[in-house]
């Protein structure tokens, strides 16, 4: 089974700010905006249809530099939701799952979270569209 990587989730202070950094610098696309009890969350890509990869910024403000915020992780995709039950059976058999196979709805798909062993979290899901045109706006 190989997890394909889709995204990167970041806290950041002003939404905005970042996408006007990033379409600034790197040429990205905000190809996805919506807010989510009331904070902002776009996502950012190189193409502006059919992302493979997207940048998540979630408009609120990063954490402390000495700990990564709640749901800052990588986001990696698996081709079903019996492949992210497996990830979690063998994260909680080694003491790394940090939240268990869960149905987050049409945008967040079915996942899970480990922790890699500095503490920084992996998201691993399933039904988690990145392409603006799938309808998740």
């Amino acid at each position: 089974m190989a997890a394909r990587l889709t995204h990167v989730a970041l806290f950041v202070a002003e939404a905005q700010r970042t996408v006007e950094f990033y379409r600034t610098f790197a040429g990205l696309h905000l190809v996805h905006d919506r807010t989510d009890a009331g904070v902002r969350v776009v996502w950012l890509s190189e193409t502006p249809d059919d992302p493979t990869f997207v940048i998540v910024a979630i408009g609120v403000p990063p954490g402390s530099p000495t700990a990564p915020p709640h749901m800052a992780h990588f986001g990696f995709d698996l081709p079903s939701r019996a492949a992210v039950d497996e990830i979690a059976a063998r994260a909680a058999a080694v003491g790394v799952l940090a939240q268990a196979a869960a149905d987050g709805g049409p945008v967040v798909g079915y996942y899970c979270l480990l922790q890699d062993p500095d503490g920084n979290l992996v998201e691993f899901s399933h039904g988690q569209s990145i392409n603006p045109r799938h309808g998740h706006a």
